[in-house]
Formats: structure tokens, sequence, C-alpha cells
């Protein structure tokens, strides 16, 4: 579902991403950690292009993301284009950005009816499904602020899957919340792994890790570290780095 070849990324002269290569297979669940700074966060946006890459590549289901190929040659794609592209990836961030004069399901309705031109009546019909199915059915017809933030982020969570996404990204999803919050998002991501849902997890929710990923990958200074089965890297690191850092977060 996911190649990424090579991937660099630099902001001025911080070179951020110093090659990544990454494969994320249909169906599974990568989970990766590494201290703030190692360029997690700054990948995750590159995959679905909202930052251009510098040098490398990145494929979502075969397809170039945010480039062209054409005649030898690499050109940008035209933001039409980028934007279709993106539909077909989730994303969920730290905050949650939900439209503040939107109730919760005119959030989730947006982008159906904007973006892909789905009927209203159709979508509010899934977005009342996928409400359910994140435990908020109730809360359908109140604003963002009467929320909590474990609830503010599981509507986050359904309006990405509103766009029916090939793919989601979720960008330290808990790192908001108040600990006793965690929990309740942490589950709805648990039910979207067991459906199948191909998912990249930047977190620092260990457990989650363990219990959920397929794969755990552990980035710092703009590589990948090291990456394997959770059992493997959580328990019998090999790198140096991986152990310093699992020593400071366990």
């Amino acid at each position: 579902m996911v190649r990424a070849r090579g991937v660099r990324k630099h902001f001025g002269h911080l070179e951020v991403l110093k090659g990544i290569d990454l494969e994320v297979w249909q169906g599974e669940v990568v989970v990766v950690l590494g201290p703030s700074g190692s360029g997690k966060s700054t990948f995750l946006r590159c995959v679905n292009h909202l930052e251009t890459i510098d040098g490398g590549s990145i494929h979502v289901d075969g397809e170039l993301i945010g480039f062209e190929a054409s005649g030898g040659r690499v050109r940008h794609l035209r933001r039409r284009q980028v934007t279709r592209q993106r539909r077909e990836i989730g994303m969920v961030f730290q905050q949650f950005n939900l439209f503040p004069h939107y109730t919760v399901v005119q959030n989730v309705i947006e982008a159906p009816v904007g973006v892909r031109g789905e009927p209203r009546d159709q979508a509010k019909e899934r977005a009342h499904a996928l409400l359910r199915r994140v435990g908020l059915e109730e809360k359908a017809h109140v604003y963002p602020r009467q929320l909590s933030g474990g609830q503010q982020q599981r509507v986050a969570i359904a309006r990405a899957l509103a766009m029916r996404p090939k793919l989601m990204l979720f960008d330290e999803p808990t790192s908001a919340l108040d600990p006793e919050l965690v929990g309740e998002v942490l589950a709805v991501m648990k039910g979207l792994a067991e459906d199948g849902l191909t998912m990249i997890v930047v977190t620092h929710e260990i457990g989650f890790a363990r219990e959920v990923a397929d794969r755990v990958v552990f980035m710092d200074d703009g590589v990948v570290v090291e990456s394997g089965v959770p059992s493997d890297v959580l328990d019998r690191p090999q790198s140096p780095r991986t152990k310093a850092f699992l020593g400071r977060v366990l």
C-alpha cells in the first residue's frame, strides 16, 4: 500500500529526513516510534503530500504521490491532482481541527459532500453510522466545544473515515489528551485495525504498539534505525539508540 524509497526532506539547512525506506502492506498496522525531532511527523505529512519531499519517492497503492513521471522527467502535480490523491488518504492530527461552527454530523459530512460530491442524505446516513462506530451517535447535533478532547478526536477519526480512505495516517492522536481520555481513542483505533484498515500510526503509546501493530519502526535523527515485529523491537532491540529510547519511555 505504501512504498517509500530514499525519502529526503529539509527545511532550510536542516535535513529532517535523510533517506527513508519503508514499505507498508495492505491491511498492515505500522507504528512509528522515536524521540521528538526524529522526523516521524514530517514523514507522515510527506505521505499525503502536506509536505513536498526533496528527494526519493513515495507511492500509495501504486501511485506516485505529489509528482508525475513522464518522458524521463518528474514534475509536480497540479493542486487539483494532489487533492484527488489526498481523498484516498485519511489523516488524524494531534489537534482535532474540527470546524467549531459546525455540528458533529456537519463536520463528518463536509468532505464527502464538498469534495466527493456525495448526495447529502447519503452522506448523513453514513456519518451517523460512523459516529455510532466511534460511540458518539448521540452527540451528532452538538458542537465541538461541547465535547471532551477524547470525543473530539473520535469525531476527527469518523470525519477521516467518511472519505472511505485506502490508508489512514495518525499523527500522535492521543498526545493532546488528558490521560484518562487516551483509552477511548485507542479503542477506536484498535477496532479499525481489527477491520483490516491499513494504518501508519506515530505514537508514544507502547502498549498500543505491542498489542495492535504488525510492525514497529523506530526512527531517530531522520533515519529508520530499526524495524520489526513488536516483540523484537520492543523486547529485544538491537540498536543502542532504540534501547536508550525504550529505557526512557517504559
